[in-house]
């Protein structure tokens, strides 16, 4: 019988727990305590679930070791965040792998969803067979398949998307069974023998948006500077076939701000120092100035009142990681005497407060989205500073 233990309840993990819950027994693992006591009491602070969604025979929500020991199939989805040297941060896997390492068994699957830089899945199997004695993908089994979960995106569903599956071991019951578990998940499955190959993939996927954006975004910067109506020079540009069009603005989040240094730091360590990965990362680091420099220009003084419309990372989302939106508040909030913020999708009673957006002198468009649009087409143009474009011109 399978029985399935999905470590890490994040924005990744609790979507396969609940895909899968509606076919196998599933525990959910997390070491939050509160995260944990929220989803047994069928709630969801990322508002990504409904307390319904949530309620499930099959799924059961746990912090105790103890409790996931007779699962066989481990599925790991923890953050690999950066740390303050801008180096990979690991410590989510290897406590993930620590704790496997206590409760492993013959025949156990794991598969590791985390975005890394290729050779860290390795790494951490080869640590586990040191500890456990157990060998890979004889005694127990391991596979990679990249998450590739959008936060806010009702329309690339988990069920709806296309999944990788890295198995490089020969046994033909594991393989069935993998392709059991992940046909569940997703619609089509891409199998590779290579796991370097597929973390790789998962990296590249994430830079490719990332410099993206930061071309439109200096594009923005050259059109500011030459006087340009950057949304006609796209617009023209865009009649050509094979052009394809972005969007500028503020690039935070888990993924798109960390990748590039995750794959920056192996290239770096093989002897390689690439040329265009963090290219995007400057220049999309830079926005957050971008955006203050033009609010001094237009705002002159110091007690007016102000408010900034989205503060979540991108819009549809409760996320704040990486939020350079939620940056830009808190240093406008020390700069000048009355600023305020709405975002319906922040948890916060203050933030969501529709109050927050009567009464202003000045209303700063930061996210593009159909609500802050609505808000936008009641505004007075004269109070708008909209430094993106998403709306004016």
């Amino acid at each position: 019988m399978i029985k399935i233990c999905v470590i890490g309840l994040g924005y990744v993990g609790l979507p396969i727990c609940i895909r899968l819950s509606n076919f196998f027994n599933v525990i959910g693992f997390d070491i939050k305590k509160n995260r944990i006591k929220q989803l047994k009491n069928n709630k969801d602070y990322n508002s990504e679930y409904t307390a319904k969604e949530l309620k499930n025979k099959k799924l059961f929500f746990s912090n105790k070791i103890e409790e996931i020991k007779n699962c066989n199939i481990y599925i790991i989805c923890v953050p690999t965040p950066i740390n303050s040297s801008k180096n990979p941060d690991l410590s989510f896997i290897e406590n993930s792998f620590n704790t496997l390492s206590k409760i492993i068994k013959k025949n156990d699957l794991i598969i590791l969803e985390s975005t890394v830089y290729p050779g860290v899945t390795r790494h951490f199997i080869s640590k586990l067979e040191n500890h456990t004695k157990l060998v890979n993908n004889k005694d127990f089994f391991t596979c990679y398949s990249p998450e590739r979960i959008n936060p806010g995106d009702k329309k690339n569903q988990l069920s709806k998307i296309n999944k990788i599956l890295a198995y490089e071991g020969k046994n033909l019951d594991i393989k069935k069974k993998l392709l059991r578990v992940y046909s569940k998940i997703c619609k089509r499955i891409i199998l590779t023998k290579k796991i370097e190959e597929a973390e790789t993939a998962k990296v590249i996927e994430n830079i490719q948006r990332d410099l993206n954006i930061a071309f439109f975004n200096e594009i923005l910067l050259i059109c500011e500077k030459l006087k340009l109506n950057f949304n006609e020079v796209v617009k023209l540009a865009a009649t050509k076939w094979n052009f394809v069009k972005f969007a500028p603005g503020l690039v935070g989040g888990h993924c798109l701000p960390v990748d590039p240094y995750y794959l920056s730091f192996i290239a770096n360590k093989k002897g390689y120092m690439p040329q265009i990965t963090l290219a995007g990362r400057k220049v999309n680091e830079y926005m957050k100035i971008y955006v203050l420099r033009t609010i001094e220009k237009m705002i002159k003084k110091k007690n007016v009142k102000i408010c900034i419309l989205g503060l979540t990372y991108k819009y549809g989302v409760a996320d704040i990681r990486n939020s350079i939106n939620l940056e830009i508040y808190k240093i406008l909030k020390k700069k000048f005497k009355f600023v305020k913020a709405y975002d319906p999708f922040y948890k916060s009673k203050f933030i969501n407060d529709k109050k927050n957006i009567k009464n202003i002198d000045y209303y700063i468009f930061l996210t593009q989205g159909k609500i802050f649009q609505n808000i936008f087409k009641v505004t007075p143009k004269d109070k708008v500073i909209d430094p993106f474009y998403y709306y004016t011109n």
